[in-house]
């Protein structure tokens, strides 16, 4: 069959595509900046000020405010703060050793500083769980900052045991070593800083100048016993004259330093194994002189305040300071009972307990201060302390002295005949006051009972002599820890034998 063969049609030039024509729309006719600007409005909530950026502007502000104050800091030459303060005041006088510089003075004897009770630093070398991290960390001076972090864990580790005056089982705190030891009391409270400075203006560095720091909470002969702190400041004083061309020291005490360096002189004397084995004439051999700064040789009556309610004038400078602190919960609502608690633990108290009862303090009808008014307030140029009324009767009424302790100021005010004191010596204690959950706090005062407390507030008048046995009545274990190791008498014959006894050394109305 043929094929039929059809004839293809012929095609047609290809025109070129006919482009569309798209109409524009109003809104793609918009600027390009007009269309990122209306993108950033959508992104930032219609172009609102959010808080968020209020508060990266505020941070922004100050950042750049502190590095701005931090680098004229930097800059601002050394000497500035000084000429302002000049500009203010005038020339500000050369420092004492400054002056003695000028003068020729230089370093000739050896110094050796005693730091009193609580001015030296404590440091822990053991602890329980609760102290973990504070390895060689300051319990005791600088910021104090364990005290907030964990109190009760901090008053453990401060507190001495309560039979033997020594460590608890399984805490070591010990004092810091060297003249940081007692520069600074906390950060801006100097102690020695400035005295040795000026020292220094002068010659003197460590190698002729030593703290003999010790643990202030320790009875004095305890510190010999635990720490061998006498023997190592009598082995300090033998090297450092032997080191000076056999100058002698010059021991510088301070407050209750004052008490252990009397203690270290007798001990340093005699015999072992009671004493240093120096022999007689150690004192005279190795110290030019002793300058004593605020020494309480005769105690000090605020001692018996602090150990019979740790309300000692300490304390309310310190609620004068910071007032409510002792108020508030830092030991869970028993701030004072804890302190109270912890201060009786340390024997070195005791030492400035008052020494020689009604004969040097006076009595209810007598005091060393009988005749002198202390005037309180800047007096005018026109009148004088004391000065009398109208009358001609003195508008100061007169303060016995004598009276260490009075429950009210009518009592202590008041004639001795209109005193009626019931001994309280004998009376019966009682049944303790129920009162579970400050046991653990209190030391000794949950043995007191309604009944003896009554006692105590009844005698109403405390004298020297009454308030050593006010603290045997209210604290008995205390006192007989602390009686062993101090004495408060007059000594009636010096060449009595007993008053070879450490307890005497550091009372000087009981030793030669």
């Amino acid at each position: 069959m043929p094929l039929i063969h059809r004839k293809k049609p012929t095609e047609k030039p290809s025109s070129p595509p006919s482009e569309e024509v798209v109409v524009p729309d109003e809104d793609s006719q918009k600027k390009p900046h007009e269309s990122s600007k209306s993108h950033h409005k959508k992104s930032n909530g219609g172009g609102k000020w959010s808080c968020i950026d209020s508060c990266c502007w505020f941070i922004g502000c100050v950042c750049v405010t502190w590095w701005f104050l931090l680098f004229l800091y930097n800059a601002m030459p050394a000497s500035f703060p000084q000429y302002v303060t000049e500009r203010i005041t005038g020339p500000l006088p050369d420092p004492p050793g400054v002056k003695l510089k000028k003068e020729g003075l230089k370093a000739k004897h050896p110094v050796v500083f005693i730091p009193g009770i609580v001015t030296g630093g404590l440091e822990l070398w053991e602890g329980k769980q609760c102290a973990d991290g504070l390895f060689r960390k300051r319990l005791w001076g600088g910021t104090f900052g364990e005290v907030y972090k964990r109190p009760l864990c901090w008053v453990e580790h401060m507190s001495l045991d309560n039979v033997t005056g020594l460590d608890p089982a399984g805490i070591r705190v010990r004092a810091v070593s060297g003249l940081v030891a007692a520069d600074y009391f906390a950060p801006g409270y100097f102690v020695w800083a400035v005295l040795i400075a000026n020292l220094a203006h002068i010659g003197y560095e460590e190698k002729n100048m030593y703290m003999a720091a010790y643990d202030w909470r320790l009875s004095f002969q305890n510190t010999e016993v635990r720490d061998q702190t006498l023997s190592r400041m009598k082995s300090n004083i033998e090297l450092m004259v032997s080191t000076n061309g056999g100058k002698k020291a010059v021991i510088v005490p301070h407050s209750m330093g004052v008490l252990y360096f009397l203690h270290f002189m007798k001990w340093v004397e005699a015999p072992a194994p009671m004493g240093g084995g120096g022999g007689p004439d150690w004192c005279a051999k190795y110290i030019k002189a002793v300058m004593n700064i605020g020494g309480p040789f005769l105690g000090v009556p605020k001692a018996v305040a602090g150990l019979f309610s740790a309300e000692a004038k300490d304390v309310a400078v310190a609620r004068a300071i910071a007032p409510g602190f002792l108020d508030t919960d830092i030991f869970r609502l028993q701030t004072l009972q804890h302190v109270m608690r912890m201060t009786r633990t340390w024997d070195s108290t005791m030492s400035m307990l008052p020494k020689g009862g009604d004969t040097i303090w006076g009595g209810l009808d007598w005091s060393p201060e009988k005749g002198h008014t202390c005037c309180g307030k800047k007096q005018k140029s026109n009148e004088t302390c004391g000065e009398a009324g109208e009358n001609g009767v003195s508008k100061t009424k007169p303060v016995n002295y004598g009276r260490i302790i009075s429950f009210g100021k009518e009592v202590a005010e008041a004639a001795p005949s209109e005193i009626n004191n019931i001994d309280f010596r004998g009376a019966v204690k009682g049944q303790s006051i129920p009162n579970h959950t400050c046991r653990d706090v209190w030391t000794e005062y949950h043995d007191m009972g309604i009944a003896g407390i009554k006692a105590i507030a009844e005698y109403k008048v405390y004298t020297a002599d009454e308030a050593i046995d006010l603290l045997h009545y209210v604290a008995p274990k205390m006192m007989a820890r602390g009686s062993a190791h101090f004495s408060y008498g007059i000594a009636d014959d010096l060449d009595d034998p007993k008053y070879q006894q450490p307890k005497y050394w550091s009372n000087p109305l009981e030793t030669k």
